[in-house]
């Protein structure tokens, strides 16, 4: 008896021991590696910093956000604004966040027209009309308030020291701020900061003294010391002196807002964007549903009957973007008009029919009832993901800073229809849905993305590039989801944009397209088309590929 009580407790103790095996091992397996892709190298070790040191995929996402305010400051801000997708993996819930410019209160619909309602040149981007109100740093804080973990004083503090001790320029960066000479000399602020008399050079230390001291009071003082503070007082005043139409009002009622993403279904994935005020996920969501009604799968990537497919589709969700879509809090347009699968059944069915060129007239026809930006992909070991791309619209924004501040401010007032029919700067047209009124937002192309597979991040992504954002993480997407491209070939793919006015296609250098003029499109070679950071899970971790059509952007893996 007494020997098989013992083989009993051995026995026994061997089987709990491989249950706490199986359990240890199925915890193992919840956790992965995490990675983080930024725009510059020094953001994307802020951030993986952080997320060794303990931190969460939305702790590093605020860091970065700083740091490439300092480190990219052509369109890396807390002088902008943006959006993000927030994924958090304990309540499996996706949300977004809008943390857009805001129209000033005094702004006007013919604000930037003379008196004969023409559109006065260089006004709605490079003077003091046109900045809307910064969001940025009220979009951090507010990310903060809801998901962070870490003071966000240790979140800000290496953007406030990449600041203060500088950083070593890239060949890139040097010729980028040398090129901007000009814009950056029609400000005596931005010239201080940015010309350097005998021109910049690859290895100079790049200092910002006056941005380190602002960051050091919103580190110190928090939301409110760039919204009412001296940061507040001496961007207004400032603005005021020099013919702006900033009022203290205008950053007292400034708020982010966390609202639904913009999801819809594309084969077997569930893919969610953002919605109004941004256009991205729209469109993103037309295209992909037009797109869905062919078998993709029997097209060669390069072919030129695959890439016509990719025009139309487009080609028709830009024309209703330039027509219906505006901010939701003025224009009151149902979104799944052109969201539906149903319409988009209509569309590919038109295109189906055609041999040659669909014409568009007139968008909406069929129914039957922003190149500056940056973004960045982030996610941890617990699954929690971030995809955010924000702007100061053009590069360097509207090339102006506040004196004492360091901060460059946008020129997103130009994103509005300015005049209805009258392209921006990236060549879009508007509607009324989209005119210049009080406190409005400005319709935008930012369009962070995230995939999921069996209710898992698979695919995290983003871009800048004005109005060919859109197209370019419809291209990635499609080359990870039906041509089954590890990120780095999906990155890399040469790409086309067309967004229906002006009525061009403008492809990428080397990716020819033998006989497109022929079914009737005309046709510009371009050196690059958007610039994806994105993260793939792959065989059974994630993967992260920064583009390489520019320089100095990197991915980290950490473990």
């Amino acid at each position: 008896m007494k020997l098989i009580l013992t083989l009993f407790k051995r026995n026994l103790l061997i089987f709990l021991f491989l249950i706490s095996l199986i359990s240890f091992s199925s915890l193992s397996l919840s956790k992965h590696n995490a990675v983080v892709v930024t725009r510059h190298h020094l953001a994307t070790e802020v951030g993986s910093k952080i997320l060794q040191d303990g931190g969460n995929a939305f702790d590093a996402a605020i860091s970065v956000a700083f740091a490439l305010a300092v480190v990219n400051p052509s369109a890396g801000n807390i002088g902008g604004g943006g959006f993000a997708l927030l994924y958090d993996a304990n309540k499996k819930t996706i949300e977004s966040i809008d943390y857009r410019e805001r129209a000033p209160i005094k702004a006007k619909e013919n604000m930037f027209l003379d008196e004969k309602d023409n559109v006065i040149k260089g006004l709605s981007t490079s003077s003091f009309l046109a900045s809307g109100i910064p969001g940025t740093v009220d979009g951090m804080y507010q990310i903060h308030k809801k998901y962070g973990s870490v003071p966000i004083s240790k979140l800000i503090s290496p953007a406030v020291e990449l600041a203060e001790k500088g950083f070593r320029l890239s060949k890139f960066q040097a010729n980028y701020f040398n090129k901007n000479r000009d814009k950056f000399s029609k400000n005596p602020e931005t010239k201080k900061i940015f010309v350097k008399k005998d021109m910049w050079k690859k290895g100079d230390l790049f200092k910002q003294k006056d941005l380190a001291k602002t960051l050091k009071r919103i580190s110190k003082f928090g939301r409110d010391e760039f919204y009412s503070g001296e940061t507040a007082k001496k961007i207004i005043n400032y603005y005021k002196k020099n013919g702006g139409i900033f009022t203290q009002n205008d950053f007292l009622n400034y708020q982010s807002k966390f609202k639904p993403p913009l999801c819809s279904t594309f084969i077997d994935y569930d893919i969610c964007s953002m919605s109004l005020p941004s256009s991205g996920g729209i469109v993103l969501s037309q295209s992909l549903n037009i797109l869905e009604n062919f078998d993709l799968t029997s097209y060669d990537h390069d072919s030129l009957n695959y890439n016509r497919l990719l025009t139309e589709a487009m080609r028709f969700s830009f024309a209703d973007r330039s027509e219906f879509l505006g901010d939701a809090d003025f224009n009151n347009f149902d979104i799944s008009k052109i969201t539906s699968k149903k319409y988009a059944k209509t569309l590919a069915s038109i295109i189906k029919s055609s041999k040659s060129k669909v014409d568009i007239d007139s968008p909406g026809e069929y129914f039957t009832e922003s190149e500056e930006t940056t973004h960045f992909s982030i996610i941890d070991s617990n699954g929690n993901a971030v995809s955010n791309t924000y702007t100061l619209n053009t590069a360097y924004g509207s090339g102006i800073i506040a004196k004492g501040t360091g901060i460059l401010m946008n020129n997103e007032m130009d994103d509005f229809s300015i005049k209805p029919g009258f392209p921006n700067f990236f060549g879009l047209v508007g509607s009324d849905a989209n005119k210049v009124e009080s406190k409005k937002a400005p319709l935008s192309s930012m369009t962070p993305t995230i995939v999921f597979q069996e209710g898992k991040p698979f695919l995290i992504t983003g871009s800048p590039g004005g109005s060919t954002i859109i197209s370019t993480v419809l291209q990635l997407l499609l080359n990870v989801l039906i041509f089954d491209m590890e990120i780095d070939e999906a990155s890399i793919a040469k790409r086309i944009h067309h967004q229906w006015k002006p009525d061009i296609l403008f492809i990428e250098n080397e990716k020819k397209l033998e006989g497109i003029d022929k079914l009737g499109f005309d046709t510009i070679y371009r050196e690059r088309i958007g610039e994806t950071h994105s993260i793939l899970f792959h065989e059974n971790r994630y993967e992260g590929f920064a583009d390489l059509r520019r320089p100095d952007g990197k991915a980290i893996s950490v473990h």
